[in-house]
């Protein structure tokens, strides 16, 4: 989750609000790329996720990359949270997850460079203190109680209002990982039609990447119980955004819809002020319970705007929130997958003609069948597999135009970042079913073997 915004000014009116959006426009030669993805540690001896402080801890692998690869530290009071280092930082999820937002690359051969040597740092780290490192949408045999809370005040105040607002919030907090990747748009017009297919076809990217079928050691009846979990969060600040897809939409639209979320937080002073369920309205006009009188900066907006969890979100670029962390170069398949569709015109008007005449009601059952059944979905005769197949297929031809080319020209484009999801369309499974077949097979129901075949 997002560290606290900094150097934002007062907020003079209500288009200030809407026009933080707008800074976000960038012509397309500027568009970057900025991927980001969330991974359990656990101390290997006992398989047992790791604690914020000791010798096989969350705090050793952050001093560890700090002494030995120059990271920068990053506090709250005395708590070591994360790093940071030429436009990347690692931060801490609630649980300990370690999460690497990567900077913004001009190509998936240098995001996936990046990531590349982000877990070759982790993993040598790790390796001095005892410690591995896992990719998967859920903790695999885990329980809440196995779970530490991270020492950061933003994570104490979000577990203790999460179970009054929907059934999974602190599943979601202490016991999932994600990947995703973050892009740009060049005008409020092309993140319209942005954000329509990133929200329409989210489903799609749930199916591909799928990789949550255990909880506390059982299958769970899901494929990406991830996804499970954010479906029944908080309905007022998740979900597909049906406003999204009708007329009108626009940086405005998206405005009116995070100031009707409620907020958790003000920051102030390098402390979190607890300002859950109250109104961001009502501190535009000085009301705020929590700080009677005090009106927001735009820190503070930039602030509520991370807190709000939709299958894409935008902010002053958009972020595809959808697919379960996973294996190595899945890290890289998902970039792949959106930059393809995104980044170039032809492929993008591809996209919203695949899309057109979509029913709220539709995407939302295409939502809940990705959850439960991964590629083998379907949803009123639109099978996944093929509705996946045409996606890939029309990244994969946006990839070649971009041609964009990697190993010093070698490699002429992008397109195999995409084999991994190839793979997965060439035999109709996501790698939760790969994991499914494997624990009622050789590991005889027994999840902890996944700890000893899929680490990195």
């Amino acid at each position: 989750m997002s560290i606290p915004q900094s150097g934002g000014g007062p907020i003079e009116s209500y288009d200030d609000l809407v026009g933080y959006f707008a800074e976000g426009c960038k012509p397309k030669d500027q568009w970057k790329i900025g991927t980001e993805h969330e991974k359990f540690g656990y101390c290997e001896a006992q398989q047992k996720p790791l604690p914020y402080q000791g010798d096989c801890s969350i705090k050793a692998i952050l001093e560890g990359l700090q002494d030995r690869y120059g990271w920068n530290p990053v506090f709250e009071g005395e708590y070591l949270i994360g790093l940071e280092l030429n436009g990347a930082n690692i931060s801490l999820e609630p649980g300990g997850q370690l999460e690497l937002s990567g900077a913004p690359l001009d190509t998936i051969h240098q995001t996936c460079d990046e990531v590349n040597e982000h877990l070759k740092e982790v993993r040598t780290v790790a390796d001095e203190v005892g410690a591995r490192f896992i990719g998967l949408g859920m903790a695999p045999n885990w329980t809440h109680e196995d779970m530490p809370l991270m020492p950061k005040g933003r994570y104490k105040l979000m577990d203790a209002y999460m179970d009054r607002v929907g059934t999974t919030g602190t599943q979601m907090m202490r016991r999932t990982c994600t990947v995703q990747v973050n892009l740009d748009f060049a005008s409020e017009a092309d993140m319209v039609q942005k954000f329509r297919t990133a929200l329409a076809l989210q489903p799609v990217a749930t199916a591909l990447f799928a990789n949550s079928p255990f909880k506390e050691g059982k299958l769970n009846g899901h494929k990406s119980w991830r996804s499970y979990i954010w479906r029944h969060l908080d309905p007022s600040r998740t979900g597909m955004l049906p406003f999204v897809f009708e007329d009108g939409m626009g940086f405005e639209r998206y405005t009116e819809y995070a100031l009707d979320v409620p907020m958790y937080f003000v920051y102030r002073d390098g402390k979190y002020i607890d300002a859950l369920g109250m109104s961001f309205r009502d501190f535009l006009k000085g009301e705020l319970p929590a700080l009677p009188g005090e009106k927001p900066t735009m820190s503070d907006w930039a602030d509520h705007l991370t807190t709000l969890f939709p299958e894409a979100r935008i902010k002053k670029y958009m972020e595809m929130r959808g697919a379960d962390g996973g294996p190595w170069r899945r890290l890289c398949a998902l970039p792949a997958f959106w930059v393809g569709m995104m980044y170039d015109q032809t492929a993008l008007d591809a996209t919203s003609d695949l899309i057109k005449g979509w029913t709220p009601e539709f995407r939302e059952e295409l939502r809940v069948a990705a959850s439960v059944d991964a590629l083998q979905a379907e949803v009123n005769g639109v099978k996944m597999l093929d509705l996946a197949r045409e996606c890939v297929s029309i990244a994969e031809a946006g990839l070649k135009a971009r041609s964009c080319a990697g190993a010093g020209g070698m490699i002429p484009d992008e397109t195999h970042f995409l084999s991994a999801l190839k793979d997965s369309l060439e035999t109709g499974q996501s790698p939760a079913d790969e994991l499914i077949e494997r624990f009622e097979g050789d590991w005889n129901g027994d999840v902890t073997r996944v700890f000893g075949e899929y680490s990195y």
